[in-house]
């Protein structure tokens, strides 16, 4: 298991645009779907991760506890899913039934939006204002498998309700650590060296 930081993206970088097919609906979803909202959250997972199964719970809880708010959530998978078939499209729809996924779990085939983002582990979280500009980046509490601390979602969480109050969000942001976005060969980012 190899421990990969965010690159923690510049903030106020605008969200790069996508549309990826939702593994459960079928359906393209892309960045303009989310119009309206007053903050958008983009959590780059997966399925085998130690670090997405030890959150995976809390990730259900914020996109049921932010349903009814100007909230969009999506979430991407950009696994080899040849390499890690635990991460291609049917296992994610399995998972994404079994946790009760409120929000759409897309598959970046490609990849191309994983560098968009500049994705670099699972779990990686973006958070943006209702301008579409990067307001968090960063872990989503400071819990880790083994650490022995709750899974909460408490930095992620202040940063949501900072937004919706119309109040800054803390510049005080902590990388997410998980393991590295499994890149196909040709398609691995300059910045992994």
């Amino acid at each position: 298991m190899s421990l990969t930081p965010s690159t923690m993206l510049p903030l106020g970088t605008p969200a790069p645009a996508f549309s990826l097919p939702d593994v459960v609906s079928g359906k393209t979803v892309s960045l303009n779907d989310f119009a309206g909202k007053k903050a958008l959250l983009v959590m780059f997972i997966c399925r085998h991760c130690p670090y997405v199964v030890h959150v995976k719970e809390e990730l259900a809880k914020l996109g049921k506890d932010y349903a009814a708010k100007p909230v969009g959530i999506v979430a991407i998978s950009a696994n080899d899913a040849d390499k890690y078939p635990d991460d291609a499209p049917d296992k994610l729809k399995e998972m994404a039934k079994e946790l009760g996924f409120t929000f759409p779990f897309c598959h970046d085939e490609t990849q191309a939006v994983a560098k968009a983002y500049t994705a670099a582990c699972t779990p990686d979280l973006f958070l943006f204002d209702a301008n579409r500009k990067l307001a968090y980046r960063g872990q989503l509490d400071d819990s880790r498998p083994g650490n022995g601390k709750p899974v909460t979602g408490r930095d992620l969480r202040a940063a949501i309700d900072a937004l919706l109050a119309g109040k800054p969000v803390s510049q005080d942001q902590k990388a997410s650590i998980g393991c590295n976005i499994k890149w196909k060969p040709k398609n691995e980012p300059a910045y992994f060296g």
